[in-house]
């Protein structure tokens, strides 16, 4: 709807409150004025019903929450007050003529004192409820709706989508690589005897693929055993596979034999198998 039509519109919703406003006017005026009223206070008796009902909805269209349905509370009330003294204002014609004896809306005694009870405590309940409804309204702050942009949309979409596994992922601990065991020696030069050729593999190449981290061990699961020097660990290992076929001298056996590590394995394979092959060759010489 353009801004004439909406013009037009609260221009005619204006024109029937205020037509409405008069034909409640008489009769609360008259109903104020059968109280005891004076013509003041019956001409502003009104706007003290019919009024209050105006702010009371100007509060609802304005508060929120609670506050918003306590003014929905006051608006029906007053309306619901505001209807009632027009009924009786209908149905006593002497109220029409201001024949009527003051105090007397009712010919039984219980509706007449019910009457004028809701009668005369409707101006000290305007000033009670309009006072806390302009309060609220004054204290009320709206909630401001802040713009979002379509990669502010999208991204929160897709951190929604995103499952509960994938959320609950932690980034893991950047792994520290174990230091290389420093390779043993070839075996003393007195060991070996010197022949026209050099034996193969007297000393194994170093591997250069890293070791992949396993951790550090805790103290209570190191072993106590001391460390072996390379020639202790060298003529331990004579001992163990001097009874050994070439077939049976492997670095997963002499491993399993002396409890070495793998590399410290080949080693002593290559020397072994070195010092056998130097034994051959003076044998058959």
């Amino acid at each position: 709807m353009n801004r004439v039509g909406k013009g037009l519109l609260i221009a005619a919703l204006v024109g029937v409150v205020a037509m409405a406003f008069r034909v409640s006017w008489n009769a609360l005026r008259d109903v104020a004025t059968a109280t005891g009223a004076d013509s003041t206070a019956a001409t502003l008796y009104p706007f003290v019903v019919d009024g209050l009902m105006a702010l009371a909805l100007v509060a609802t269209l304005t508060l929120t929450g609670d506050a918003r349905r306590f003014a929905l509370r006051v608006l029906a009330a007053y309306t619901l007050a505001s209807l009632v003294l027009n009924y009786v204002h209908g149905l006593v014609p002497e109220l029409h003529d201001e024949v009527v004896d003051w105090g007397r809306l009712a010919d039984w005694d219980p509706a007449n004192w019910a009457l004028v009870l809701l009668a005369t405590s409707l101006p000290v309940g305007s000033i009670y409820f309009g006072s806390d409804l302009v309060a609220k309204v004054l204290h009320h702050r709206p909630i401001e709706h802040t713009p979002t942009t379509p990669n502010q949309d999208e991204t929160a979409e897709t951190y929604v989508n995103r499952s509960t596994a994938d959320l609950g992922e932690s980034t893991p601990a950047p792994i520290t690589p174990a230091p290389t065991p420093a390779a043993l020696p070839a075996g003393p030069v007195s060991l070996v005897k010197s022949t026209d050729r050099p034996p193969v593999g007297a000393v194994a190449a170093e591997s250069t693929r890293p070791r992949r981290a396993t951790g550090r061990v805790p103290a209570v699961a190191r072993s106590t055993r001391p460390a072996r020097t390379a020639d202790e660990l060298l003529t331990e290992t004579r001992e163990v596979a001097a009874d050994w076929s070439d077939r049976e001298l492997t670095a997963e056996g002499i491993r399993r034999a002396v409890h070495t590590s793998p590399a410290k394995a080949r080693v002593l394979r290559d020397t072994l198998r070195a010092e056998r092959a130097a034994g051959s060759g003076e044998a058959a010489a």
